[in-house]
């Protein structure tokens, strides 16, 4: 078994889309980012690649390369899967949690988990995605940023 661990963050910005999980949620502002920023789709992520030991999302699509910019974060997913796919793993489990005041997250969260499994090619029952609030503490709380964080399990395939 190997056992990933990621996390995000971006600026929230006025003329952005909020995109998380895949997902376009109304907000008056997004994620500030070189792709689409969606911090969800990042840390999730993070977490594969580290669970393989293949580093972060950074070194595999570096921001400022121009083929990235305003990508979607669940195409990277699924580039993602082909990495780990190639270790002979298979994901047993994903777990994120955002963190963020608003906008509140459990309207979307089904479509999220839809999203990332079918960009995976999992089960979404494999996918769980929580969210939680700062109680207005720190840069989520007072509505500067977005973060996530994401754990998996993966095992040999």
């Amino acid at each position: 078994m190997r056992i990933g661990f990621g996390y995000d963050v971006h600026r929230l910005t006025s003329g952005r889309k909020l995109i998380l999980g895949g997902v376009e949620i109304p907000f008056e502002k997004g994620l500030a980012g070189f792709s689409d920023a969606d911090v969800l789709c990042h840390a999730i992520g993070d977490a594969l690649l580290g669970a393989v030991a293949e580093g972060d999302i950074g070194r595999h699509f570096p921001p400022g390369d121009e083929k990235y910019r305003d990508i979607s974060s669940l195409i990277l997913l699924k580039k993602i899967m082909e990495i780990i796919s190639s270790k002979k793993v298979k994901i047993s489990n994903i777990d994120a949690t955002i963190v963020a005041e608003k906008p509140k997250m459990l309207p979307y969260i089904n479509e999220m988990r839809d999203q990332i499994s079918v960009s995976l090619g999992i089960e979404k029952n494999r996918v769980s995605i929580k969210a939680t609030t700062t109680e207005g503490l720190g840069f989520a709380g007072t509505g500067e940023g977005i973060a996530a964080y994401a754990v998996c399990l993966l095992t040999l395939s």
